[in-house]
């Protein structure tokens, strides 16, 4: 089982401590890069793929651990509902 297929499966049993940094690189492995928006951006994060479909949501602070209903989201947004 390759690095990716781990976070991957880490990511399907819905942790309570996934990281900003693992959902960035789950995000990479789907084809999403992350759209810069300025100085002005906050904590709002876009991430678009090569088709246009693009996932948004707010990166976490002051902390560093992703919010469920993100994982929902994204996991919705990706076609990987339970």
């Amino acid at each position: 089982m390759t690095k990716n297929d781990k976070l991957i499966n880490r990511f399907l049993n819905n942790p309570k401590d996934f990281t900003w940094s693992e959902l960035v690189k789950l995000l990479n492995i789907y084809g999403y890069e992350e759209v810069k928006t300025g100085k002005t951006g906050g904590s709002r994060t876009a991430f678009k793929n090569q088709e246009g479909s693009v996932i948004k949501t707010h990166k976490p602070h002051p902390g560093n651990i992703v919010k469920s209903y993100v994982i929902k989201e994204v996991k919705n947004k990706l076609n990987l509902e339970d």
